[in-house]
């Protein structure tokens, strides 16, 4: 049935939405952000089709962290101005033709270009998608939609490695974004019909609508921690993600993709476990929740260390590393949302172009330092980067 919710700028619905449509929300959310991460464990194969050496193949994954925040600053914020479910068909069938282009990519300038374009246009889903489930929220459960949603992110974020190591050992690397195509048709009709109508919050002139960003990032001082928060947290995790394939892929182990990318599925534990953070925020228990966060970020670190000694190590450290990611990630945004009620498609624009910044840092980074200084090397700037987060979280505690 489809959902007839049409609100005042600004309201939010009083009574409690839908599980189907929290689903709806977490899964499509998932399935968007998953297109912005296929290429982090194809990087080998992608070195090798078009001839990027291995210390420069980071800068596939640091073109979508581009587009994401171009994204975050040009296409979300339109949440704020024009009518989201129109905003989002129009930019799914974009992503669609992105994917395409990725697919059939016969030079690397047309292969960035086109992960620049699928970054632009997933995370223009994704967030638009968040920003569109904590509008829709009523207040008492903000935090819990929010956190459901974002746990679906995050899965989806740890299911591409999987979906795309298991498809491209079946249909090389350009099938995983063929089959993402199609799937992201697949779940255009779902949309259309479910995504409740939210009129815009205001009537800002599109410049305006961006140079209001600046006076909300000058502002708001939750923004400014919990972003800052953000960028080292998401830093630290792509320095892991986008370095595990290169020494897996590696003798002695000689993994396939589909192997690579089934540690993803261990990461689903801790991602699953942490989608409750939010309900832990709405019981104003964020900075507990934020602390052992951020232990927990730290801390994955030394198991990570020791995967030549025990890939049981490994498994443990990817729990912990998610679980504490999505935990932070979720309380961030349970915080930052109910600053400004009018303005949830800027708010996560601003704070998600913390974690595009940090993502594209940790890419670019961690394949410099493993080419250099080997995994060793990669799990200290990891652990430095969480070490300095948890600093920035004790220090800024009190604001």
């Amino acid at each position: 049935m489809k959902a007839q919710l049409t609100l005042l700028p600004g309201q939010a619905i009083s009574a409690g939405l839908s599980r189907s449509l929290v689903w709806l929300f977490a899964i499509a959310s998932g399935m968007s952000v998953a297109n912005v991460y296929f290429a982090q464990p194809l990087l080998d194969a992608l070195a090798q089709d078009f001839a990027i050496s291995q210390a420069a193949i980071g800068g596939v994954v640091t073109a979508t962290q581009i587009g994401c925040a171009l994204a975050l600053l040009f296409l979300v914020p339109l949440g704020d101005r024009v009518d989201r479910r129109r905003l989002m068909a129009i930019q799914l069938l974009a992503l669609v033709a992105a994917l395409v282009v990725v697919g059939t990519a016969q030079s690397a300038p047309v292969l960035l270009a086109g992960m620049l374009a699928v970054g632009l246009l997933g995370t223009a889903m994704t967030q638009g998608l968040i920003a569109c489930a904590a509008s829709a929220a009523a207040p008492h459960e903000q935090g819990r939609v929010v956190g459901v949603a974002q746990g679906g992110v995050f899965i989806g974020l740890l299911l591409a490695r999987v979906f795309a190591g298991g498809v491209s050992d079946l249909a090389g690397w350009r099938g995983v974004y063929f089959c993402a195509a199609f799937l992201m048709l697949g779940i255009a009709i779902p949309l259309w019909r479910r995504l409740p109508a939210l009129p815009p919050a205001g009537s800002l002139t599109y410049p305006r609508l961006l140079a209001s960003m600046l006076t909300l990032l000058r502002e708001e001082k939750v923004l400014q921690v919990r972003g800052t928060l953000a960028l080292l947290m998401f830093a630290a995790f792509n320095i892991f993600w986008s370095a595990l394939v290169l020494p897996l892929s590696a003798p002695p182990y000689n993994f396939s993709h589909t192997a690579i990318g089934a540690f993803g599925l261990v990461g689903v534990i801790g991602a699953l476990a942490a989608s409750r953070a939010g309900q832990w925020a709405d019981h104003g228990l964020a900075q507990r929740t934020s602390a052992m966060a951020l232990a927990m970020l730290l801390l994955a670190w030394w198991p990570l260390s020791l995967m030549d000694v025990s890939l049981w190590a490994l498994a443990i450290g990817i729990v912990l590393l998610d679980l504490g990611g999505q935990a932070l990630h979720v309380t961030n945004q349970s915080l930052i949302f109910p600053t400004r009620p009018e303005a949830h498609s800027r708010l996560v624009g601003l704070y998600m172009l913390f974690y595009a910044m940090g993502s594209g840092l940790g890419a670019i980074g961690t394949t410099i330092t493993y080419a250099h200084f080997g995994w060793q090397g990669v799990c200290l700037l990891g652990a430095g980067m969480s070490m300095l987060a948890l600093v920035f979280w004790w220090v800024t505690r009190g604001r």
